[in-house]
């Protein structure tokens, strides 16, 4: 027995239970040396962290209109207002609580659109919830649950400590049936082009995720969350080995900007576009490799051309971590947060320099000045502001978008019927340029009769005619 503990002292049995919360990470990991470390267990560690993954039950309510609305047969029987339906809609995914105070993180995708949400515990209590934050940029939100109790957490690792090979664990609702648990290894880091949205920047794991996973943990095994489990690669619907999880430091400046009580979510303003490194560019500027995030465009005035930053450069580095696409460079920025500096390293000609950037907020350049267009005109209904990075990042636009944004369209209106949309940028009335919202109200008053209205839609020049 003697030997055998003694054994077990260098096993990965006791680098994984005995000392989860205190071993150095480097330190700490080793490969199993005989069969008795074969057989260790992870069941300590799941007992010691489980209580702090939940389930995540939202539901929405949907009016559907009756099929026979407008039909003059039915509405001689049962009058002018055919009753419409109400339906509800589920949704399941898993939580993580990250604060004591019952503070949750999950995707965003797991409650958008949600008129309820409730979480229920591993130990089966259930408690409904308000949502704090949310950004479906980042596919995350932040929800509290609606009591005074107290509640076990899951401590929030650094990711950037994360490697290939790692083992870990992901922890979630799998198709409703309960909570599990799966194990694997880091496949792969920085992954990007993974779901249609902003930010392209995940662990991959080949622990079994499947859907109702979405939200839960990727655990390491000092028991930290690395990452909330967001999406998979699938056939079938199920799992083939191939998850991708958001990374806990991330998941640390999101948390933090929800318990600064902000309503949204902001990134930091660079005043830069930026493009994925060819091997043709990466060879013409003298580079060993095709990686790091190629300058397109420099906005004047910007943070990028304060410091000193121009089109044809290449961003490879961040603080002196390597950045392999331009979403890797969105992530580093991001995670540094607001108000801080970071130094880059620039690439060009074949040299290097090192530029400091600051970070600050996308600033309003001009008045937003919101209108609501009234009257008789095609923009009746239309809800207006002036452009500036702000609003533009708050419309999910590029920053680099100026004049005159539709920000809303009221529905039934006779912008909506003739087709506008939110985020149509309006560039000119009639071949006059429209360059504030004040120029729009004046000639939708003047009521010219004629419309020849050019707007610009997702980078797109369409033009319309109106009478």
């Amino acid at each position: 027995m003697q030997g055998l503990l003694k054994r077990a002292s260098i096993s990965l049995f006791a680098l994984v239970v005995a000392l989860p919360f205190g071993a150095d990470a480097q330190d700490a990991k080793a490969v199993p040396q005989s069969q008795a470390q074969l057989q260790l267990s992870f069941a300590p560690l799941v007992k010691q962290t489980s209580g702090a993954v939940v389930n995540v039950y939202a539901e929405k309510i949907i009016q559907r209109q009756s099929p026979f609305a407008g039909d003059p047969f039915f509405e001689q029987f049962f009058g002018q207002q055919m009753p419409n339906r109400t339906e509800k809609q589920s949704s399941l995914g898993s939580g993580v609580i990250v604060e004591a105070n019952g503070t949750v993180v999950t995707n965003n995708h797991v409650i958008e659109g949600a008129d309820d949400i409730k979480v229920a515990l591993s130990d089966g209590r259930e408690f409904p919830c308000k949502v704090v934050l949310r950004d479906d940029r980042l596919d995350l939100a932040v929800l509290k649950i609606e009591t005074k109790a107290s509640f076990p957490t899951l401590a929030i690792g650094n990711s950037d400590a994360v490697e290939v090979g790692d083992l870990v664990l992901a922890i979630g609702n799998p198709f409703g049936v309960g909570q599990t648990v799966t194990s694997g290894i880091v496949s792969a880091l920085a992954r990007n082009q993974v779901v249609k949205n902003e930010f392209g920047f995940f662990i991959q794991t080949d622990a079994s995720i499947n859907p109702g996973n979405s939200g839960g943990a990727l655990m390491n095994m000092k028991g930290e969350l690395i990452g909330i489990n967001t999406a998979i690669f699938s056939r079938g619907g199920g799992s083939n080995g191939i998850g991708f999880a958001i990374p806990a430091n991330l998941v640390k400046v999101f948390l933090a900007s929800a318990d600064a009580g902000v309503k949204s979510f902001e990134r930091p303003y660079v005043g830069a576009t930026f493009d994925a490194v060819t091997s043709e560019v990466a060879e013409a500027l003298g580079l060993d490799k095709a990686r790091g995030a190629l300058i397109v465009k420099v906005t004047d005035g910007g943070p990028a051309s304060k410091a000193g930053l121009r089109a044809g450069e290449i961003v490879t580095a961040v603080n002196g971590v390597p950045v392999e696409h331009p979403d890797a460079l969105l992530y580093r920025l991001t995670t540094a947060g607001l108000g801080s500096s970071v130094n880059l390293t620039v690439a060009e000609n074949g040299g290097e320099q090192q530029v400091a950037l600051k970070l600050d907020r996308a600033p309003e350049t001009s008045p937003r000045d919101q209108r609501t267009i009234g009257g008789r005109t095609p923009f009746t209904g239309t809800v207006v502001e002036n452009l500036s990075p702000r609003v533009a990042d708050e419309l999910r636009m590029p920053t680099e978008s100026t004049g005159v944004v539709v920000a809303d369209v009221k529905d039934g209106s006779p912008a909506a019927r003739l087709g506008f949309e939110p985020k149509d940028i309006i560039v000119s009335i009639n071949g006059a340029p429209v360059q504030t919202t004040e120029e729009l109200e004046q000639m939708a008053d003047a009521d010219p009769g004629f419309w020849r209205v050019e707007i610009e839609r997702e980078g797109q020049r369409i033009r319309q005619f109106f009478r």
